[in-house]
């Protein structure tokens, strides 16, 4: 299955969520309708069932990442494997994913343009280029752009810009050098959004 490029609102609706997949620091637009299901049935759709429940959850999770389906069923396996709560784990491994870190820190306007950048080999991870988005960082790694990259006109923009970007409390931001290091491992309720991750779990142990 190819990644979804459609309306970024469409998925949005769907999960009855903003998903923070649109480019920048603004609000999805008047005329994306969450509380509305896209399509002409819609308003019709009735209540969803155990499974549905457990479902629509877990496809929030995914596609607020940006992963594909085996991607983030491999991610729930290697969760599952380590010690301490399974969900927990997962949303840790998710936010810990290159692409995730850079946006996080303001490096991109969305994990989407945040990995196309990554694909494009403007960053290092200790000062080693790094081009894959689902590469996982460790706590202590800092990330940084190539050296050739600090040239660009978008990178100019992020530097006069970057010094009003929150950045959460697990990574820290050097903005006067545009470096990024994890300092600690994320937890939950580091990721920004409300997720019940109890109900992928029993999504994938049924």
């Amino acid at each position: 299955m190819a990644r979804y490029i459609g309306p970024k609102c469409k998925l949005s609706r769907r999960e009855g969520t903003d998903l923070f997949l649109k480019s920048g620091v603004r609000a999805l637009d008047s005329k994306c309708k969450l509380e509305t299901p896209p399509g002409v049935h819609g308003q019709r759709r009735g209540r969803l069932s155990e499974y549905g429940t457990q479902l629509r959850e877990k496809q929030k999770v995914r596609r607020m990442y940006g992963v594909l389906e085996r991607q983030f069923r491999n991610y729930f396996a290697s969760a599952r494997n380590m010690p301490g709560i399974t969900g927990s784990n997962l949303l840790q491994l998710l936010e810990r994913r290159l692409d995730n870190v850079t946006y996080r820190v303001g490096f991109g306007d969305s994990r989407a343009q945040a990995r196309q950048r990554v694909l494009h080999g403007h960053f290092t991870v200790n000062g080693r280029k790094v081009d894959i988005p689902s590469f996982v960082v460790k706590a202590g790694d800092e990330v940084g752009w190539k050296a050739s990259s600090m040239e660009k006109d978008f990178v100019k923009e992020i530097k006069e810009t970057i010094p009003k970007r929150a950045v959460p409390r697990w990574l820290e931001l050097d903005a006067a050098n545009l470096t990024g290091k994890v300092s600690n491992l994320p937890e939950e309720q580091d990721i920004g959004a409300t997720v019940d991750t109890r109900l992928i779990v029993e999504f994938y142990s049924r």
